[in-house]
C-alpha cells in the first residue's frame, strides 16, 4: 500500500488550488513561455554567426525553445480552461479530464533528446565519436522521459494499490540518466584539451547546469514520499520547479552552448586565417562567418586590406579598427 505521505502527494497537478496557488502556477507558465520564445528568437537570428560545423547546436536550441513555448501555450490554455473557480473565487477545482503534468512529458519527450544533440554538436569529437555518442544519447534521453512518464502515470493509478510501478520505472529512468551523465563526461573529456580555456569553462558550466537541473525533475515528485506535503501545496511547488527548471535547462543551457559554438567558430577562423595570439584572422573559409561577436567583443573579422587585426583594435595597414560593439 502507499505510505501515508505519498498517498497525499499529487503527481498530475490536478488538485484544488487556492486563488494564490492558482495564480502562482499560471504566472510561472507565462514567464516560461516568454523566456523560451525570446531565447528561440535570439537563436534563430544569430545562427549565421556560427560556423557550419556547429550550427546543428543552434538549430537544436531554437527548436527546443519553440517546441517548449508551444507546450507552455497548451499548459496555459489547459490551466485557464480546465479549472473552475468557486463562487467567491477563493478556490479553483479541476474539471473532469484536465491534465497538466502529462502535457509536460510530451514536451520533454522531444526536447530532452534535442538537448543531447545540442550538447554533442559543439564537442571536439571525431565524426565516428560523435555518431556513436549521439546514437546512444538520443534514445537514452527519450527513454529516460518515457519511463519516467510511466512511473508518474502508474504511480498515480496505484493510489488503489502498490507503489511498485512508481519505484521500478523511476529506477529505470534513473539508469538512462546515468547513461547520459557518462556520455556528457566523455564529451567534455574529449573536448577540454582541444579548445581554449574560455571555451572549456563555458562548456563545463553548460554541462553542470544541465545535469544539475535534470536532478530537479525527479525530486519534484519524490519529495512528497518523505515530506508529506499537502496536495495543493506540493502540486504548486512541483509546477513552479518544473517551469523554472525548464527555463534553466532550455534557455539557460542553450545560451551557454550558443556561446561555446561562437567561441569555437572564432577559434576555427583564427586557425584557418593564420592568426596568432596577438592578431585575429581576417581571411576565413566560406564555411565560417566573417564576424563573430561574443559579449560585445569582436573575435573574428571580415577580410580587409591588412592581413590581420590586432586584439587591441589596430591593423598594420588600415589603422584603428573597432574591436567592440558600441
Amino acid at each position: 500500500m502507499l505510505p501515508t505521505a505519498l498517498a497525499g502527494a499529487e503527481f498530475t497537478a490536478t488538485s484544488t488550488y487556492s486563488s494564490t496557488q492558482y495564480s502562482l502556477v499560471l504566472y510561472s507558465f507565462v514567464v516560461a513561455a516568454f523566456a523560451l520564445f525570446a531565447t528561440g528568437v535570439y537563436g534563430a537570428k544569430t545562427t549565421a554567426e556560427i560556423g557550419k560545423a556547429y550550427r546543428p547546436a543552434a538549430i537544436a536550441s531554437t527548436l527546443i525553445c519553440w517546441v517548449a513555448t508551444l507546450a507552455y501555450v497548451a499548459l496555459i490554455l489547459e490551466w485557464v480552461l480546465g479549472f473552475n473557480a468557486s463562487a467567491d473565487g477563493s478556490t479553483f477545482t479541476p474539471a473532469p479530464g484536465t491534465v497538466v503534468t502529462e502535457l509536460r512529458y510530451t514536451d520533454w519527450s522531444v526536447t530532452v533528446p534535442l538537448l543531447t544533440v545540442e550538447l554533442l554538436a559543439v564537442a571536439a569529437l571525431t565524426r565516428s565519436q560523435a555518431f556513436r555518442l549521439r546514437t546512444i544519447a538520443v534514445p537514452a534521453a527519450f527513454l529516460m522521459i518515457a519511463t519516467g512518464y510511466l512511473g508518474v502515470v502508474q504511480g498515480e493509478d496505484s493510489h488503489q494499490g502498490t507503489t511498485a510501478a512508481l519505484w521500478v520505472w523511476g529506477a529505470v529512468s534513473t539508469a538512462f540518466f546515468i547513461v547520459l551523465y557518462v556520455i556528457a563526461w566523455r564529451a567534455y573529456r574529449a573536448t577540454k584539451d582541444r579548445v581554449s580555456a574560455e571555451t572549456r569553462i563555458s562548456y563545463r558550466n553548460a554541462l553542470v547546469l544541465l545535469l544539475s537541473v535534470f536532478g530537479a525533475y525527479p525530486l519534484a515528485y519524490l519529495v512528497p514520499a518523505w515530506a508529506g506535503a499537502s496536495n495543493a501545496g506540493w502540486a504548486t511547488t512541483e509546477q513552479l520547479v518544473f517551469s523554472f527548471a525548464d527555463i534553466a535547462a532550455k534557455a539557460g543551457f542553450g545560451l551557454l552552448i550558443h556561446k561555446v559554438a561562437k567561441l569555437r567558430t572564432a577559434e576555427d577562423a583564427l586557425a584557418a586565417g593564420g592568426g596568432t595570439e596577438t592578431h585575429r584572422a581576417v581571411t576565413v573559409p566560406d564555411t565560417l562567418p566573417s564576424e563573430v561577436w561574443v559579449s560585445g567583443t569582436l573575435l573574428s573579422v571580415p577580410p580587409v586590406a591588412a592581413s590581420a587585426v590586432a586584439l587591441d583594435g589596430t591593423t598594420a595597414a588600415s589603422g584603428p579598427a573597432a574591436a567592440h560593439r558600441s
